[in-house]
């Protein structure tokens, strides 16, 4: 059975979409790698996980739509709240310039579908956080894509979302449910989050008994945050999946995205620039939890 959202909720949707596009058109920008890792996404073949994303449109952060020559995506369900109906087949349209990339229907933790070394790069904007197993999702990513391909990892930090009252996720967590296996039916983080969550910053989630029952619904329609984020643990995770990261920005209000590429086979990763250097003077995080030591 599909969640059906209270009917205020679309207008909600709505309202704060037209004030993104708004936003975006007044004060567009782009991240400051970006110029360096555009030529990986000119004219390439990608795939996004989730989606499609303002993040990656014309006047996004990150301009991928207008740059790729084809992107195909992923979503778990042929319903869901954030896209609607999808139909399978070459229906994804990233950009009106071009054809539709191919549809897939299909687990994130899972892409069986696709061959190995199948992409130059891989997208993925606020989906990991929804997935029970990050690990095992990074790794299939990580598996479509070609050596030196991208992976363009964006996850909320907790201090700009409703998670900020939620701890982080430690890595060691995220190993362990790696280790286990855990599929998306994984309910382990479910009282946490409705101990926790700070619905005065999720309007579109309704009272806490409406945002209670679509929580005890996660694995019919992923709305649940299963992990927290903070940019100590989306460097960390990333390093573990074995990617060179090339880039870590954040960006208000509470974007953290990492830009990791997969190496040739036998290349050696080296990650330690980026460890701990969002806590130092010259690169200070504008999230104030990145700033105070782990408990």
């Amino acid at each position: 059975m599909d969640y059906n959202p209270p009917n205020n909720m679309g207008i909600i949707n709505r309202i704060v979409g037209l004030l993104k596009v708004a936003y975006c058109y007044i004060l567009p920008r782009c991240l400051a790698f970006y110029p360096h890792c555009k030529p990986f996404f000119k004219s390439r073949f990608g795939l996004e996980i989730g989606g499609p994303s303002s993040i990656f449109r014309r006047t996004g952060l990150i301009p991928v739509y207008t740059a790729a020559a084809r992107i195909d995506n992923c979503t778990f369900a042929r319903h869901t709240i954030w896209e609607g109906t999808v139909h399978e087949g070459d229906t994804f349209v990233f950009n009106k310039r071009r054809a539709p990339g191919r549809q897939y229907i299909a687990e994130a933790s899972n892409l069986s579908c696709i061959e190995s070394s199948s992409y130059d790069f891989v997208l993925s904007s606020h989906c990991l956080e929804h997935i029970a197993n990050p690990l095992q999702a990074l790794s299939e990513w990580t598996r479509v894509l070609k050596e030196e391909g991208l992976l363009v990892l964006v996850v909320p930090h907790k201090d700009g979302t409703f998670d900020h009252r939620r701890p982080v996720t430690p890595m060691e967590h995220l190993i362990q449910d790696f280790k286990r296996h855990v599929t998306e039916d994984d309910m382990t983080h479910l009282e946490e989050s409705l101990r926790l969550h700070d619905l005065t910053r999720a309007p579109g989630a309704g009272d806490f008994q409406t945002f209670k029952q679509r929580s005890i619904r996660n694995s019919e329609n992923r709305c649940l945050h299963h992990h927290v984020f903070d940019t100590r643990l989306a460097v960390e995770t990333v390093h573990h999946t074995g990617l060179q990261i090339l880039s870590v920005e954040l960006c208000r209000p509470f974007h953290i995205v990492v830009i990791g590429q997969k190496p040739k086979l036998g290349q050696e990763v080296n990650n330690d620039r980026f460890k701990g250097v969002y806590t130092t003077p010259a690169w200070l995080s504008p999230f104030p939890s990145d700033r105070l030591p782990r408990t």
